[in-house]
């Protein structure tokens, strides 16, 4: 092979390097700028937190945060309030529906409860979310099978 051919063979691999280069550089960009605007959201939350302890709101009345621009009603954890009068209607009337139960419960008998028409896929779903909103809020306990009962 002639150092021409040399050269050449050289040029085409460090082309072929430079392109994937390229598009690693343009992953990784993508990447700051998703990280960028998960950090201002979260300092927008973060501000709203601290906005909402210095003001002391009325632990009685459902708060209300900024996420994406839109308000919505905070659930506070268990521990941080005294009782359920805290949380959000539709959250007190589901908190409701699972004490009168007593016993584990499932997404559906809560749902039709509620009036949701469990015969619809996918109907549900908003309801399974927050009924695990209220478990991981520490005001239900989710068991393995996916039912929820209330926790003592």
């Amino acid at each position: 092979m002639s150092s021409l051919e040399k050269i050449a063979a050289r040029r085409v691999e460090l082309d072929q390097l430079a392109e994937a280069l390229a598009k690693r550089l343009a992953e990784v960009d993508a990447e700051r700028e998703e990280l960028a605007v998960a950090e201002r959201v979260l300092r927008r939350l973060y501000e709203q937190e601290v906005e909402a302890v210095a003001e002391e709101a009325d632990a009685g009345a459902p708060q209300r945060v900024q996420v994406a621009g839109r308000s919505v009603l905070k659930v506070p954890h268990r521990s941080d309030v005294p009782d359920a009068s805290a949380l959000p209607g539709d959250y007190r009337r589901m908190l409701g529906i699972v004490k009168a139960a007593g016993g584990p419960v499932m997404v559906k008998d809560v749902g039709a409860e509620l009036g949701i028409d469990a015969s619809v896929p996918g109907r549900l779903e908003p309801l399974r979310g927050k009924l695990s909103k209220l478990a991981d809020r520490g005001w239900l306990h989710k068991l393995s099978n996916g039912t929820f009962t209330i926790r003592a």
